[in-house]
Order: structure tokens, then sequence, then C-alpha cells
């Protein structure tokens, strides 16, 4: 009477094994699908990916233009002498700089002097106070503005390093490809545990929402720009009204990339490579606030599209890989039976799976400059970028305001996603 509720016991465990190893094999396929088609996409697009050494194989335009160099820096002691030097060993022969020491508390200014009074190009002007409606940052580049003199503006942060050759090599990009605005990502330096795990994953997001052949090409409604580096004609920033037009969006750099689009100028876009390089946050925290505002207006304040892309890189970066996993060790440990070749091809799917993850996001960080060994902690990072995401869209949700450069933002959810006409240019 015992022998047939343990048949039946054996066999619904039998059956529960079977269910199980077909689920996981299902999920390791689709994993090891979604990295290889990830490595393709990449493959395709790298040949048409454009770098700002190129520019060095470019003539310089005849005459020279004078380019004048804005950098916008609050409490920048740590960062803003080596800044300055940086861009004032540059080969470009025509060159001014002018830094807007925003509303400083600290010892910037002194970090500074001794730099002006070897060499004239470099201004350094203090500004006391923000008028309201406007970002401290997007105030402090517009004050810089006014005072520079250059044919061509180039606007950049205090925290860069830029190499002697950059701005050679992106004035030619900029007169050579006809456009209006050149900006360029800047290379980060990894210093802290975030920016090697989690720094390339949110990069990588980004580029997932603003591909960057797609943001050059001239018939995409994609545009971008990357505030670290962004290189005007001036004719082009004064028609849009200069920073003033700007003054009202939580992130001024893709706000001025969709300005000169629908103003009927051309945006670029590069990768720096070697020729500049950026310190962005010193804590996680920063990193968070930081993240979640950019994220707030590439997404273009749709709650919906953020929680879609929070899910696929949660789907892809942390299910997946654990998927994977399972598949391995469920795949050997019921390996013996009538499962045996179930379970034997179950678990070599999920090598493949967990290898191609590994291979892909180790060559996806090394491309970001990140170390390799940093792929292992690939699921945590996406964990970390998804949540920032969904924070970003629970903000749109409840109305709650984001603070950023001095401001607070309380900022409407637009469902659809799109931007309305630009505010009304003030006069300076």
């Amino acid at each position: 009477m015992t022998a047939l509720p343990r048949r039946f016991g054996y066999a619904r465990a039998m059956d529960a094994r079977l269910l199980a190893l077909w689920i996981l094999l299902f999920a390791a396929g689709a994993g090891l699908g979604w990295w290889l088609l990830v490595a393709t996409r990449v493959l395709r697009d790298l040949p048409s990916i454009p770098r700002a050494p190129e520019g060095l194989e470019l003539p310089v335009p005849d005459p020279a233009p004078r380019v004048s160099v804005v950098v916008p820096a609050h409490n920048e002691e740590a960062h803003a002498a080596r800044a300055a030097r940086g861009i004032l060993a540059s080969d470009w022969p025509h060159l001014e700089l002018v830094m807007v020491l925003d509303r400083c508390t600290d010892g910037t200014r002194a970090t500074l002097e001794p730099i002006a009074a070897a060499d004239p190009r470099l201004r350094i002007v203090d500004n006391h106070d923000c008028p309201p409606g406007w970002a401290g940052k997007c105030n402090a580049a517009r004050v810089g503005a006014h005072l520079a003199s250059g044919d061509l503006l180039l606007f950049t942060d205090a925290d860069v390093e830029f190499h002697p050759t950059l701005i050679r090599a992106s004035v030619a990009i900029l007169r050579h490809r006809g456009l209006s605005l050149l900006s360029l990502l800047a290379t980060p330096r990894v210093r802290h545990w975030f920016e090697a795990v989690v720094q390339p994953v949110a990069a990588l997001m980004l580029m997932r929402m603003y591909p960057i052949p797609r943001v050059n090409d001239p018939q995409s409604p994609r545009s971008f720009a990357n505030g670290q580096f962004m290189l005007f004609e001036r004719s082009m920033y004064e028609k849009l009204g200069g920073h003033a037009i700007v003054r009202e969006d939580l992130l001024e750099d893709i706000a001025f990339a969709r300005r000169v689009r629908d103003a009927g100028g051309r945006g670029g876009l590069c990768t720096a490579e070697h020729l500049l390089f950026v310190e962005m946050y010193e804590s996680m925290a920063e990193f968070h606030r930081g993240w979640k505002r950019i994220y707030l207006e590439a997404a273009e304040r749709n709650p919906s599209r953020l929680h879609a892309l929070a899910c696929e890189w949660l789907v892809g970066g942390v299910v997946m890989p654990a998927c994977a996993i399972a598949a391995i060790l469920a795949g050997f440990a019921w390996t013996g039976g009538s499962l045996d070749p179930l379970a034997i091809v179950t678990a070599w799917l999920g090598v493949a799976s967990l290898g191609a993850f590994l291979l892909v996001t180790a060559w996806l960080h090394r491309m970001c400059h990140a170390p390799r060994a940093a792929a292992v902690f690939h699921p945590l990072g996406a964990w970390l970028v998804a949540h920032c995401m969904l924070e970003a869209a629970v903000d749109l949700d409840r109305r709650r305001a984001v603070r950023w450069g001095g401001r607070e933002y309380t900022l409407e959810p637009r469902p659809t996603g799109g931007y309305g006409p630009p505010p009304e240019p003030l006069p300076d």
C-alpha cells in the first residue's frame, strides 16, 4: 500500500525536475542569444563611430578661428588648476580661457591666480549671484560666453583633463563636417569601485538610448550632446539665444542638441579616447543623483520609457546570468537516469550563456576604459542602474523635486515624450 504513494511522489518529483530543466534550458538559450545579439550590434556600429583623434589627420582650418574655452566652476579647488593647465597647454594658436567661479566658497581662485599671473590667456571671473529660474552652472556658462571673444565657443567642466592636441582635432572635425555643435564623450578615470562596476553599465545604457551612429545621422531625430565638451560655432550659439534658451532644462547639453537640430544646424558626437579625461563623481550618492538627472532628461521625462528600459536592463544584466548559473548547477546535479540527455544539454547551454555574458561584458567594460575583471560584477551594476531609472520614474509620477546645480526642479512627466517650444530668450 505504501509503494503506490512513493511511486506517485517520485513521479511528481521527476515531473518538477523535468519542467525546471526545460525552463532553464529556454532561459539559458535566451541569454546566449541576447548577449550574442548585443555583441553583433556593437560590432556593426563600431566602424561608424567617429573618434576625436581622427581629427588630427584633417587639415587645420585656414585662417585658424579663435577658440574661447568657458569653464563654469563651483568649489572646484581640487580640479580647477589641473583643468586650466591642460587647456592652456593646447597647441592651438588662438585661444582664450574664461573660468567663471560661481559662488565659490573654497580655494578655487587661489589655485588659479598663479596660473593667470603667468599666462594672460586665462581670465578669472567671480560670479556672486544666480538669477531666479537659472541653474548655477547654466548661468555661469552664460556669464562666461558673454565675456568670450572667440569665433568658436567651447564649454567644458572643471573636472576634465585636456590633451594638448584636443582642440586642434575638435576644430578640424567641426569645420570638416560642417557642424554647428560638436560634442565629445570624455573618457572617465576609474578611481572608485562604483566607477569600475556601475559607470560602464550606466554609459552603455545611455548609448542604448542614443546610439552614436544615429546621433550623427542628419536624418535621425536622435539629438545628443555631452556637457563635458560642447564646441559651438558662435553664430549658432547666438542664433539660439545662448544659454537662456535652455535655462529651464535639467540637462542643458541634450536640450542644446535638440535646439540646434530644430534651428536647422547639425550636431555631431565623437568619442574622445585619450584626448579628454574626466573625473565625474566622488561618491556613490553623487553618482546616483547625477545619473538619475541624466536619465530623466534622456528619456524625455517619460515614466513608461524609464520603466521599460530598467526592466530590459534587469532581465539582460541580472536575470539571464542568474538563469545561466542555475542551468549549470541544475543540469550537472540532475545528470543521470531518464533526465540525463536534457540535463546535459541544459548544463552546457548554461555554460555557453554564462561564457557569452562574461566575454561580452568584459569587452564592453574595456571599451568603457574600465577593468575587464569588473565584468564579473556587471549584474550588480545593472541592478544599480535599473534602480536609478526606476527611482527617476517614481520621482516623475510623484512630482518629487530633483535638486541639481543649486536649484530644485519639480518635473512634469511627459507620457508621450518630446518637448514643447523653448522658453523666450532673456536679455543679458
